[in-house]
C-alpha cells in the first residue's frame, strides 16, 4: 500500500487540499498520513487542526513550531524549528512519497526534510509568479526538490520546464481549491449570516489582507490607504479573514481590528472562516478585496468581482473579473467602486477563470498513485533546446 504524506501549515493551504485528502483517504490501495505545523496548532491563527479532524481525517504527526514573533529572526527561527520537526515525523512515518502545496515557509521546512530523507515529493501550484512575495523564491526553490509537478494553468507548466523538469513529470490540473465549487453544496445567505452571527447588507465586500513580505513599507501603508477607502462605502457591510503568520502580520491584525471596533457594527473580523464558509462568502458577496490569491482563483471561478491590491499577487493569471489596483487609498477607492458598478456587475457571467473548473484532486490522485516512483529522488535537469 502506497503511503501518502500530505503536510499542511494553515487554513489556506488545506482549504485547496480537502477533496485531494478525501480522494486518498477513500482509496484503498493508498494510506493517507497527515502532518499538521505551523498555524493550524496556534491558538492565535484559529487553532484549525481542529477543523481537520473535525472533517474526519486523522492527523498522524503535530509539529508546533513557535510563532510569536513576526520579525525576519522570529521566522527564521520557526523555519528551523518546522524543518527538524518534519524531518522527525517523516522518520516516524517512512512515506512513499510527500504531497506539498504552495509556497509557505512551512511548505519548504518540509520539502528540506524530505529531500535529505530522499523521499520523493509531488508539488502543488508550482510556476506560478507572485513577484511582491518571498514566496515567488520559496515556490521556485520546491520545484527544484520536487519531483512530480502538479501546476493551474499551462504557462505554469511551462515555467516548471523552464526550470529544468522533466516535461513527463509535470501535469497541468487547474487549482484544487475550485473542486469545492463543483463537489459542495454552497452555505445559502441566511445560513452563513446565521453561522456568523453578522447580517449582510445591500453592498457586501470580503476583505482578506496579507503582508507584502518583500516591501515592509509597502504593507503598512496599504493596509492604511485599504482600511481609508473602506470608509468612503459607508453602507457596505464588511466581514475581514485572518492574515497569514508572514513577517509585519501583527501590525496588520492590530490595524483590523481597530477597524471593526471603530465600525459600529457594520464590520466584523474571524480568524478563519474555515473553506466552506469562505467559499460561500465568496459566493454571495459583492466585491472580495484585498491581496490575496482568493480573490484571484477562486473569486473568478465564483464569477464574483475582486480588487486586487498592489504587487502581492502581481505575475499571477487574472481573469477579467479581477480589477488590479495600486496600494493607494484613491486607487483602492475607484477600484472598489468600479466592481460596484452595473456594467462591471452584468459582465460577470461571461468570465472564465484560467484555473480550471474543478476535479483537479482526482487527477492528482490518480498520477500519485500510478507513477512510478523508483529512482525518482535521481533527477537531471531537462535543458531547453534552442
Amino acid at each position: 500500500m502506497r503511503k501518502i504524506c500530505v503536510v499542511t501549515g494553515s487554513r489556506a493551504d488545506y482549504g485547496h487540499l480537502y477533496w485531494l485528502l478525501r480522494e486518498i483517504d477513500n482509496d484503498p490501495e493508498l494510506k493517507l498520513q497527515i502532518v499538521a505545523t505551523g498555524a493550524h496548532l496556534s491558538e492565535a491563527y484559529g487553532h484549525t487542526v481542529d477543523e481537520i479532524e473535525g472533517d474526519g481525517f486523522r492527523v498522524d504527526e503535530k509539529v508546533r513550531i513557535d510563532l510569536g514573533s513576526d520579525s525576519p529572526v522570529g521566522i527564521a527561527h520557526s523555519m528551523g524549528q518546522a524543518v527538524a520537526g518534519i524531518a522527525e515525523s517523516l522518520e516516524r512515518l517512512q512515506p512513499h512519497i510527500v504531497v506539498l502545496l504552495g509556497d509557505r515557509f512551512e511548505a519548504l521546512a518540509a520539502a528540506q526534510a524530505a529531500m535529505v530523507a530522499r523521499i520523493p515529493i509531488a508539488h502543488l501550484h508550482g510556476g506560478e509568479a507572485t513577484e511582491g512575495l518571498i514566496d515567488e523564491a520559496i515556490r521556485h526553490s520546491i520545484t527544484k526538490m520536487a519531483h512530480l509537478h502538479f501546476v493551474a494553468a499551462e504557462p505554469y507548466a511551462r515555467r516548471v520546464v523552464q526550470l529544468g523538469e522533466q516535461p513527463d513529470r509535470v501535469f497541468t490540473v487547474g487549482a484544487p481549491g475550485l473542486d469545492h465549487i463543483t463537489k459542495a453544496s454552497p452555505m445559502t445567505r441566511e445560513g452563513l449570516e446565521e453561522s456568523l452571527s453578522f447580517k449582510l447588507g445591500s453592498a457586501s465586500f470580503l476583505v482578506t489582507y496579507h503582508p507584502v513580505t518583500l516591501r515592509e513599507a509597502a504593507t503598512r501603508d496599504e493596509i492604511d490607504a485599504l482600511l481609508a477607502a473602506l470608509m468612503a462605502f459607508s453602507k457596505a457591510r464588511i466581514v475581514f479573514t485572518g492574515v497569514n503568520a508572514d513577517t509585519d502580520n501583527h501590525f496588520v491584525a492590530q490595524q483590523i481590528t481597530e477597524y471593526v471596533n471603530k465600525s459600529d457594527g457594520a464590520a466584523v473580523s474571524f480568524t478563519s472562516l474555515g473553506h466552506h464558509r469562505y467559499l460561500s462568502m465568496m459566493r454571495v458577496t459583492d466585491v472580495v478585496i484585498g491581496n490575496s490569491s482568493g480573490g484571484v482563483i477562486e473569486a473568478p471561478a465564483l464569477r464574483t468581482a475582486s480588487v486586487d491590491i498592489g504587487e502581492r499577487q502581481r505575475g499571477r493569471l487574472k481573469a477579467a473579473s479581477v480589477i488590479s489596483c495600486d496600494g493607494n487609498r484613491s486607487s483602492i477607492e475607484a477600484a472598489i467602486s468600479k466592481a460596484l458598478s452595473a456594467d462591471f456587475q452584468s459582465r460577470l457571467n461571461t468570465v472564465e477563470s484560467p484555473y480550471g473548473s474543478g476535479n483537479a484532486s482526482h487527477h492528482i490522485m490518480e498520477a500519485l498513485k500510478t507513477e512510478n516512483l523508483d529512482n525518482i529522488v535521481m533527477k537531471s535537469f531537462y535543458d531547453l533546446t534552442a
